[in-house]
């Protein structure tokens, strides 16, 4: 491939919902800061729900973004806990992808702890050609031309050769 052609992990964004502000949170971003290496942000609620008891601004989870090296390396060890298969509906038009880990302790090196408890975690993957900031930076915005998107095949090849994936229909 081209240079301007070549597809790559833009980033990783790996996020924990809890529901609930507390001790519950606390234990979510810690477990997240363990697997990832990295400092977790709290996630706030955008509209208050009174049947499940949230109120708008709430803590309600936590996440991380990875970039660079620290998101392939991550995004490797994650797919392999998938045994390196993904469905294809988990792919969108534009070629991004987002999967589901059902447990912490499925990571190398990390162990059950009674007192945290069970927590899984959902992994999206923002996929990027070269060239992307003209249609975000603030002055002089451009759209980007359809044959430079990333299509939803683009991203499942990527994937394939990259991390050698297989994409189950």
């Amino acid at each position: 491939m081209a240079g301007m052609r070549d597809i790559r992990v833009e980033k990783v964004v790996v996020n924990i919902g809890v529901g609930e502000a507390g001790e519950k949170l606390v234990k979510a971003q810690k477990v997240l800061e363990v697997v990832t290496k990295q400092k977790s942000i709290q996630t706030l609620s955008h509209s208050a729900v009174r049947d499940w008891g949230v109120r708008r601004n709430m803590p309600i989870g936590t996440r991380v973004t990875l970039r660079g090296d620290a998101a392939e390396a991550f995004l490797k060890e994650a797919l392999s806990i998938r045994n390196n298969r993904l469905p294809s509906y988990s792919f969108d038009p534009r070629g991004n992808f987002s999967f589901g880990i059902q447990d912490y302790t499925d990571f190398p090196g990390m162990k059950y702890d009674p007192e945290i408890g069970v927590f899984g975690m959902d992994v999206s993957v923002s996929l990027m050609r070269p060239g992307w900031r003209v249609a975000r930076r603030a002055l002089v915005r451009r759209p980007i031309p359809r044959r430079h998107r990333i299509t939803k095949d683009e991203g499942v090849r990527f994937l394939q050769d990259h991390f050698k994936v297989e994409v189950v229909e």
